[in-house]
């Protein structure tokens, strides 16, 4: 099997090319494109194909006779909201999925199967029930919310409208709305929470009520398998645990899993002041995304990792090793 993954220099598209590739043994072959050579030097393997993620060029070729394609490609939302970063972010998303599209119109062999990458972020902040992809609202219009938010729900609708725009007749297409994806590797959403535990920083966030949507990274993998392999499942499908959990007990669970006894809660003008130092927003970590899994559920998908208290005892020994092996003498 030959799977082509746009956007695959980051944290989800180092996973993906080593669980699918050859130490996997699901796909044959991976081809990577991306912005920029690897290291900034000439791409030095057949792996790498250099793209802009916004015009058509040579790199179309990878797209033909490959099985699958998967597109992560999408400026980081972990930034200040500003209109330059705006733009890229929403552009970054809308470009690259449009002009995958008119690659795969142009090849002889499309792709079987293209997976999208989307996110739980386009549904409602809410803490009244949870939100599947037939009852779950798309958020937007909730009251009692910074206006700021509604950016990000703007984005992904529009990412979403751009694939399902697209005239792909042979190409089934998955549009993966996912949740925040835990893996042990530096950089990832979990080794920032736990930098913040040790430092005893990990008490709640704000309230602590609002929910937090999340998938281990292994059942990311799993479900990204599981995806390409049923032809009967297109369009939008959640990926996230069954189990989401209110910020509070989400980061109990990550400091017992640390053997943390204390953990310094973060009230909402203090994260307001932090987020402008990190040049991040504070939606991050204060939006509610009770998000749950129905379609993957519904097709016979089972996790191995269902519940995040067992998730966190499992993802922080290997955390540990990890740290350990690029930081000799760390603990």
């Amino acid at each position: 099997m030959k799977i082509v993954i746009a956007g695959g220099s980051g944290q989800l598209g180092h996973i993906l090319c080593s669980e699918l590739g050859t130490a996997g043994g699901f796909a044959s072959e991976i081809v990577r494109l991306r912005r920029k050579p690897p290291g900034g030097l000439p791409a030095a393997s057949s792996m790498d194909v250099l793209w802009d993620g916004r015009t058509l060029g040579d790199w179309i070729h990878t797209l033909d006779g490959a099985d699958v394609v998967i597109n992560l490609a999408g400026r980081s939302v972990n930034c200040r909201y500003t209109a330059a970063n705006r733009d890229q972010i929403r552009q970054s998303r809308v470009d690259s999925t449009r002009v995958l599209a008119e690659a795969i119109q142009q090849v002889a062999n499309p792709p079987r199967v293209w997976l999208q990458a989307s996110t739980a972020t386009i549904y409602a902040h809410r803490y009244d029930a949870p939100n599947d992809e037939h009852t779950g609202i798309i958020g937007g219009a909730e009251p009692g919310v910074p206006s700021s938010w509604r950016f990000s729900i703007d984005v992904a609708r529009v990412w979403e409208e751009t694939l399902a725009e697209a005239d792909t007749p042979n190409t089934r297409k998955v549009a993966l709305r996912s949740a925040m994806v835990m893996s042990p590797d530096p950089g990832g959403i979990f080794d920032v929470l736990v930098g913040l535990v040790r430092k005893g920083l990990g008490g709640p966030a704000g309230d602590g009520r609002q929910y937090v949507s999340w998938i281990h990274g292994t059942d990311f993998v799993r479900a990204v398998r599981f995806l390409i392999d049923r032809d009967d499942i297109a369009g939008p499908v959640n990926l996230a645990s069954p189990a989401p959990s209110p910020n509070a007990a989400f980061m109990r669970a990550l400091r017992d899993a640390a053997s943390v006894r204390i953990g310094l809660p973060a009230t909402r003008w203090m994260l307001e002041i932090g987020a402008w130092f990190m040049r991040t927003e504070t939606e991050l970590v204060l939006k509610s995304r009770r998000v749950v899994p129905g379609r993957l559920l519904a097709h016979g998908f089972t996790f191995d990792h269902p519940e995040w208290p067992a998730a966190a005892r499992e993802l922080y020994p290997r955390w540990r090793t990890a740290r350990h092996a690029r930081t000799p003498g760390s603990r």
